[in-house]
């Protein structure tokens, strides 16, 4: 991940390559080469820190495959908006899958601490407002660990 910001002007950002950081007193900070691995969210924690629970990530993904973890955020909400393409965004909410089917311009809402994945039906774009600080994943290889916070 490179951990450099882009440049502060006025130009227009393609959230394929790039997320934005919306902090503390309503800043929001470009971050180049994100990507979900674990490096990339430790470099966003260290980052953003003192931004704590109040940060939010804004970006763009293109999702042409099943989602190969589980991943919930301990930090908020999250909000998912499929923009292209037909996918499953699946919750595990009391020990049990919750399916929410979308389609194009359909939004979801994954509660604070909750495991969720993604089946895709159709390749497409989602956008994506996380609440970033402390974001978990595990392998998507079975039901996700019962330890869920909801």
């Amino acid at each position: 991940m490179n951990d450099g910001s882009a440049d502060t002007d006025t130009s227009a950002l393609d959230l394929r390559t790039t997320v934005i950081h919306l902090g503390r007193g309503a800043t929001s900070t470009p971050v180049v080469d994100f990507d979900w691995s674990p490096e990339s969210l430790d470099a966003y924690d260290t980052r953003f820190a003192a931004d704590g629970k109040e940060g939010r990530l804004v970006g763009m993904f293109h999702q042409d495959a099943d989602w190969p973890t589980w991943e919930r955020h301990p930090s908020g909400e999250e909000v998912v908006v499929l923009l292209t393409g037909r996918a499953d965004l699946i919750q595990w909410i009391d020990g049990h899958e919750r399916v929410v089917a979308l389609s194009p311009n359909e939004a979801v809402v994954n509660p604070t601490g909750v495991w969720h994945t993604a089946t895709v039906h159709e390749p497409g774009d989602m956008l994506f407002i996380t609440p970033g600080e402390g974001t978990e994943h595990v392998t998507r290889d079975g039901s996700p660990p019962d330890d869920d916070r909801s």
